[in-house]
């Protein structure tokens, strides 16, 4: 289990400069986003030696790229707005081999048509799932003709909200293109210590074996956003059903600001050193 964090938590749009920030504060690969390389994050395009400078930032730091960002509002109610993001999406994923990594990190999307991390009441409808498997057929053909895979990541806001909504997304897709980004402090907002051991335990049993990243970012007993350690998730519990589950993927960090990063990875380094 390598311990990485989000490339973004650190200023700067010089890929070495950044990912060396990750290696000083004691990290060993990020998740990477496209405006680290002074790009948008899901940019109309990527020139041929912007990519090549990541993985060159990669190797002179020892700094993997485990993944690069590819979210869009998959389900947004503008289709325009959908079909943009595919363009974009294939964009990323045809630019993953020059990148050097062979994930591409997704959320599922809101109705809302302002805010991706925004729950909207339509989500639960069987239109946006109808909208969904429609968007993921494209996703899952550009996935597979460039050789990646999409981590889609469970989102209390999204319409993929849940382990169980992961689950069927899989089931129903019947993809090997699809993987899962699980992230604990998605599983809910507010709840007691033994609630949230509770609900991961039952998503990595329900996502076992198709889990390829995990996240770490905390929440306090009231909901907030946390960094790891500071808030009420138990990342002992966590990182030993991940464990468990035979998870060997990376561990990635986010959720705070470039100040902390250091204290995280001493966390992460301490829980992940004391599994069995």
């Amino acid at each position: 289990m390598r311990l990485g964090i989000f490339a973004k938590t650190f200023a700067g749009n010089d890929p070495e400069a950044v990912l060396r920030q990750s290696a000083e504060a004691g990290f060993e690969g990020v998740q990477y986003n496209m405006a680290c390389s002074g790009l948008a994050a899901m940019p109309d395009a990527i020139p041929s030696d912007v990519a090549q400078a990541v993985a060159a930032a990669a190797a002179a730091t020892a700094q993997p790229v485990f993944a690069v960002s590819g979210t869009y509002n998959m389900i947004h109610p503008d289709v325009a707005v959908r079909r943009d993001g595919e363009r974009r999406l294939k964009v990323i994923a045809a630019a993953c081999a020059a990148l050097g990594t062979k994930v591409v990190t997704l959320c599922t999307g809101t109705r809302d048509p302002q805010d991706q991390w925004r729950h909207h009441p339509d989500n639960a409808s069987p239109e946006a799932w109808r909208d969904l498997l429609s968007a993921f057929e494209v996703a899952v053909g550009i996935a597979e003709s460039h050789g990646v895979m999409l981590g889609v990541e469970p989102e209390l806001a999204n319409v993929v909200s849940s382990a169980a909504a992961a689950r069927r997304l899989m089931d129903e897709m019947k993809s090997d293109a699809i993987g899962i980004v699980l992230d604990p402090a998605n599983l809910a907002e507010e709840a007691t210590p033994d609630e949230r051991r509770r609900g991961i335990a039952e998503a990595v049993d329900t996502l076992a074996g198709r889990i390829i990243i995990a996240h770490a970012k905390d929440r306090t007993a009231t909901g907030e956003v946390a960094a790891p350690g500071q808030g009420a998730i138990d990342f002992a519990h966590f990182l030993s059903a991940l464990r468990a589950s035979c998870f060997d993927g990376p561990l990635v960090a986010h959720g705070f600001g470039a100040g902390e990063a250091r204290d995280v990875a001493d966390f992460l380094h301490r829980q992940r050193a004391a599994l069995p």
